[in-house]
Protein backbone atom coordinates (compact mmCIF):
# COMPACT_ATOMS: atom_id res chain seq x y z
CA UNK A 1 0.00 0.00 0.00
CA UNK A 2 1.36 3.53 -1.10
CA UNK A 3 0.73 6.38 1.27
CA UNK A 4 2.35 8.68 -0.96
CA UNK A 5 -1.19 10.33 -1.69
CA UNK A 6 -2.24 10.77 1.47
CA UNK A 7 1.68 12.28 2.84
CA UNK A 8 0.75 14.64 -0.25
CA UNK A 9 -2.88 15.75 0.65
CA UNK A 10 -2.00 16.43 3.67
CA UNK A 11 1.46 18.29 3.11
CA UNK A 12 -0.54 20.26 0.96
CA UNK A 13 -3.39 21.38 2.97
CA UNK A 14 -1.22 22.43 6.30
CA UNK A 15 0.63 24.68 3.66
CA UNK A 16 -2.54 26.30 2.36
CA UNK A 17 -3.64 26.64 6.39
CA UNK A 18 -0.43 28.70 6.91
CA UNK A 19 -1.37 30.78 3.59
CA UNK A 20 -4.56 31.27 4.72
CA UNK A 21 -3.62 32.14 8.43
CA UNK A 22 -0.86 34.72 6.78
CA UNK A 23 -3.70 36.18 4.97
CA UNK A 24 -5.81 37.07 7.47
CA UNK A 25 -3.64 37.38 10.70
CA UNK A 26 -0.48 39.13 10.07
CA UNK A 27 -1.35 42.53 11.41
CA UNK A 28 -2.39 40.41 14.65
CA UNK A 29 0.06 38.52 15.06
CA UNK A 30 2.48 41.53 14.73
CA UNK A 31 0.32 43.12 17.40
CA UNK A 32 0.61 40.06 19.41
CA UNK A 33 4.05 40.49 19.26
CA UNK A 34 3.91 44.04 20.65
CA UNK A 35 2.18 42.98 23.73
CA UNK A 36 5.13 40.78 24.33
CA UNK A 37 7.88 42.65 23.31
CA UNK A 38 6.09 45.39 25.73
CA UNK A 39 6.16 42.56 28.31
CA UNK A 40 9.11 41.50 28.49
CA UNK A 41 10.66 45.41 28.15
CA UNK A 42 8.36 46.52 31.28
CA UNK A 43 9.82 43.18 33.48
CA UNK A 44 6.50 41.15 32.81
CA UNK A 45 5.93 37.64 32.69
CA UNK A 46 4.72 36.00 29.72
CA UNK A 47 2.35 32.71 30.86
CA UNK A 48 1.42 30.31 28.49
CA UNK A 49 -1.60 27.83 29.08
CA UNK A 50 -3.18 24.89 27.26
CA UNK A 51 -4.31 21.50 27.06
CA UNK A 52 -3.37 18.35 25.93
CA UNK A 53 -1.16 19.06 22.32
CA UNK A 54 -2.03 22.95 23.55
CA UNK A 55 -0.05 22.13 26.78
CA UNK A 56 2.74 20.87 24.91
CA UNK A 57 3.25 24.10 23.27
CA UNK A 58 2.95 25.85 26.03
CA UNK A 59 5.45 24.25 27.47
CA UNK A 60 7.83 24.36 24.27
CA UNK A 61 7.42 28.12 23.88
CA UNK A 62 8.30 29.12 27.71
CA UNK A 63 11.13 27.23 26.99
CA UNK A 64 12.37 29.06 23.75
CA UNK A 65 12.21 32.33 25.63
CA UNK A 66 13.91 30.99 29.27
CA UNK A 67 16.63 29.07 27.42
CA UNK A 68 16.83 30.39 23.83
CA UNK A 69 15.16 30.35 20.38
CA UNK A 70 17.90 30.93 18.05
CA UNK A 71 20.64 33.14 19.43
CA UNK A 72 22.10 33.95 22.86
CA UNK A 73 20.50 36.21 24.87
CA UNK A 74 19.50 37.09 28.55
CA UNK A 75 16.72 34.62 29.61
CA UNK A 76 13.55 36.24 29.04
CA UNK A 77 10.79 35.73 31.93
CA UNK A 78 7.76 32.72 30.51
CA UNK A 79 6.50 30.32 32.39
CA UNK A 80 4.28 27.57 31.34
CA UNK A 81 1.58 26.49 33.75
CA UNK A 82 0.45 23.57 32.41
CA UNK A 83 4.44 21.84 33.45
CA UNK A 84 3.71 21.82 37.28
CA UNK A 85 2.38 18.52 38.52
CA UNK A 86 1.82 19.61 41.73
CA UNK A 87 -0.18 22.54 41.65
CA UNK A 88 -2.29 20.51 38.65
CA UNK A 89 -3.10 18.06 40.43
CA UNK A 90 -3.39 19.10 43.86
CA UNK A 91 -5.39 22.27 42.53
CA UNK A 92 -7.75 20.07 40.21
CA UNK A 93 -8.32 18.12 43.28
CA UNK A 94 -8.69 20.48 45.51
CA UNK A 95 -11.20 23.50 43.53
CA UNK A 96 -12.16 21.12 40.18
CA UNK A 97 -10.06 21.31 36.83
CA UNK A 98 -11.65 24.33 35.90
CA UNK A 99 -9.35 26.20 37.81
CA UNK A 100 -5.86 24.91 36.91
CA UNK A 101 -4.51 27.76 35.54
CA UNK A 102 -6.64 30.45 37.00
CA UNK A 103 -5.71 29.55 40.38
CA UNK A 104 -2.15 29.63 39.61
CA UNK A 105 -2.63 33.15 38.13
CA UNK A 106 -4.37 34.48 40.82
CA UNK A 107 -0.76 33.90 43.02
CA UNK A 108 1.61 35.10 40.16
CA UNK A 109 0.15 37.28 37.83
CA UNK A 110 0.20 41.45 37.42
CA UNK A 111 -1.01 43.82 35.52
CA UNK A 112 2.50 43.77 33.22
CA UNK A 113 2.58 40.09 32.58
CA UNK A 114 1.19 38.74 28.83
CA UNK A 115 -1.28 35.91 28.91
CA UNK A 116 -0.87 33.32 25.59
CA UNK A 117 -4.01 30.99 25.53
CA UNK A 118 -4.00 28.25 23.37
CA UNK A 119 -7.13 26.31 22.82
CA UNK A 120 -8.65 25.07 19.63
CA UNK A 121 -12.05 25.48 20.15
CA UNK A 122 -12.03 28.75 21.88
CA UNK A 123 -14.19 27.07 24.40
CA UNK A 124 -12.04 25.32 27.22
CA UNK A 125 -13.69 25.97 30.20
CA UNK A 126 -10.19 26.15 32.46
CA UNK A 127 -8.75 28.64 29.71
CA UNK A 128 -11.63 30.94 29.90
CA UNK A 129 -11.53 31.02 33.65
CA UNK A 130 -7.93 32.05 33.64
CA UNK A 131 -8.47 34.61 30.84
CA UNK A 132 -11.53 36.05 33.06
CA UNK A 133 -9.03 36.38 35.51
CA UNK A 134 -6.37 37.87 34.10
CA UNK A 135 -8.48 40.37 32.29
CA UNK A 136 -9.27 41.10 36.47
CA UNK A 137 -5.51 41.57 37.02
CA UNK A 138 -5.38 43.58 34.29
CA UNK A 139 -2.91 41.37 32.11
CA UNK A 140 -3.35 41.48 28.45
CA UNK A 141 -4.05 38.36 26.86
CA UNK A 142 -3.20 36.79 23.11
CA UNK A 143 -5.42 33.97 22.32
CA UNK A 144 -4.48 31.14 19.58
CA UNK A 145 -7.76 28.93 18.35
CA UNK A 146 -9.60 27.70 15.46
CA UNK A 147 -11.57 29.33 13.29
CA UNK A 148 -14.52 31.01 15.36
CA UNK A 149 -12.41 31.55 18.12
CA UNK A 150 -15.30 30.67 20.45
CA UNK A 151 -15.86 32.46 23.83
CA UNK A 152 -12.16 33.79 23.64
CA UNK A 153 -13.07 35.49 20.88
CA UNK A 154 -15.38 38.34 23.13
CA UNK A 155 -12.02 38.11 26.08
CA UNK A 156 -8.98 38.30 24.22
CA UNK A 157 -6.93 41.53 23.59
CA UNK A 158 -5.45 39.60 20.72
CA UNK A 159 -7.31 36.70 19.13
CA UNK A 160 -5.33 34.54 16.64
CA UNK A 161 -8.32 32.38 15.25
CA UNK A 162 -6.67 30.24 12.59
CA UNK A 163 -9.40 29.76 9.54
CA UNK A 164 -9.85 26.15 9.87
CA UNK A 165 -11.49 23.87 12.06
CA UNK A 166 -9.29 20.67 11.24
CA UNK A 167 -7.46 20.47 14.58
CA UNK A 168 -4.00 18.88 13.40
CA UNK A 169 -3.73 21.86 11.11
CA UNK A 170 -4.69 24.46 13.47
CA UNK A 171 -2.45 22.92 16.17
CA UNK A 172 0.41 22.73 13.02
CA UNK A 173 -0.25 26.56 12.40
CA UNK A 174 -0.37 27.41 15.93
CA UNK A 175 3.55 26.01 16.23
CA UNK A 176 4.21 28.54 13.63
CA UNK A 177 2.98 31.56 15.08
CA UNK A 178 4.44 30.69 18.34
CA UNK A 179 7.81 30.12 16.66
CA UNK A 180 7.44 33.75 15.19
CA UNK A 181 6.17 35.38 18.50
CA UNK A 182 9.79 34.12 19.96
CA UNK A 183 12.17 34.56 17.25
CA UNK A 184 10.25 38.48 17.15
CA UNK A 185 10.65 38.69 21.01
CA UNK A 186 14.48 37.50 21.61
CA UNK A 187 15.27 39.95 18.54
CA UNK A 188 13.47 42.50 20.92
CA UNK A 189 16.00 41.76 23.73
CA UNK A 190 19.81 41.80 21.95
Amino acid sequence: MSYLQEIQSQFKTSAQTKLDALAVLESKIAKAIDHGVATVKNGGTIYWIGNGGSAADAQHMAAELVGRYKRERKAIRSKALTANTSNLTAIGNDYGYDMVFSRQLEAFAKPEDLLIAISTSGNSKNIIKAVELARKVGMKVVSLTGATGGKLAELSDVLLNVPSTDTPRIQETHLLIEHIFCDCIEQSVM
